[in-house]
């Protein structure tokens, strides 16, 4: 059997950092900041917009660790979302700088122990996995000295006029039921469809595309799609979760398609706030969600465009 110590210590681990993250988004929130709308092009941003990235491995972070990671990005005036572990900095030839502080990640999973295997096979029953969690410490790549060149070059940003057109494109080949028109956004879970106003009908038409993608994000939890939980009434906490999700996909999404919306009015801080006191995993989990709802929508992009995190595998593991 797994040891009950070792399970007892991971519960800990896990419980100790689900309530750092939360607690931190929780100060924000009742500061009046919603920590996934970063202040992309302004003076506070000194990094452009973009998807954290391990620049060892080019692999995109997911879930919570993107809201971890452009946090420590405005707090701390990084100029790029390039991230490697102290080790990684060696082995490209560099270094982390003497003194710097480093970001905590985390990365979650279950294994199986060879006794516990055994035991399963030797009494026909079901194996027990014991759930871990690994916090990793990485360093933006301005932290860092003697990398090779283009290490910590940002990505160009999109040229101008791209950005519609892909979105478009994503729309029909998503096969998403998509109508424009009407005075408000909304995603009509029952009859599966999305419908958003006119881009003409939002004081900066840019903003049009992050509605968008907020719904898209709320229909890609239809049984057909991902099948999440949609089945929380309007003022429920499973409708606050949702909204959360799918404002954390749309946040997403805008960040690897390049797209800067203004700041969104936040209609639904107090429910969130509600949800996170109540579930310190709420985060996670929302998190972890919507970078697979992400994920799914920009698959549809046309070839260059990468999708908003890890395969959907690794988020999965995040939310364990």
């Amino acid at each position: 059997m797994p040891n009950p110590a070792s399970r007892a210590r991971a519960g800990r681990d896990r419980a100790n950092f689900y309530s750092e993250i939360t607690d931190k988004i929780i100060a924000e929130l009742q500061a009046g900041r919603i920590p996934w709308v970063q202040p992309w092009g302004t003076a506070a941003a000194k990094a452009p917009l973009a998807m954290p990235k391990n620049a060892s491995t080019s692999r995109q972070y997911s879930g919570v660790n993107i809201l971890i990671l452009w946090g420590a990005v405005i707090e701390r005036g990084f100029t790029g979302q390039s991230w490697l572990t102290f080790r990684q900095a060696l082995s490209l030839g560099g270094h982390v700088r003497k003194g710097e502080r480093g970001t905590t990640v985390v990365y979650a999973d279950r294994f199986v122990p060879n006794d516990e295997k055994r035991r399963a096979v030797e009494t026909g029953e079901d194996e027990q996995a014991i759930p871990f969690l690994k916090r990793f410490t990485v360093f933006n790549t301005d932290q860092c000295e003697q990398l090779p060149g283009g290490i910590a070059t940002a990505a160009p940003p999109p040229p101008a006029g791209l950005i519609e057109p892909t979105v478009d494109a994503l729309i029909k080949a998503s096969g998403i039921p998509f109508r424009i028109g009407g005075d408000r956004a909304f995603y009509a879970t029952a009859e599966d469809y999305v419908q958003v106003p006119p881009p003409q009908a939002y004081f900066e038409p840019i903003n049009w595309h992050r509605t968008a993608l907020h719904e898209l994000g709320h229909a890609t939890g239809h049984r057909s799609r991902l099948n999440r939980d949609q089945s929380g009434s309007y003022g429920t906490k499973k409708y606050a979760f949702e909204e959360l999700v799918a404002e954390l996909s749309s946040a997403f999404g805008c960040a690897s398609l390049g797209i800067t919306p203004t700041v969104r009015h936040a209609d639904y801080i107090g429910s969130w706030l509600e949800v996170l006191r109540e579930d310190n995993r709420a985060i996670v989990r929302a998190a972890s969600q919507a970078s697979k709802a992400a994920d799914y929508l920009l698959g549809f992009v046309p070839g260059s465009i990468e999708s908003a995190s890890l395969a959907s595998a690794v988020a999965d593991r995040e939310a364990a």
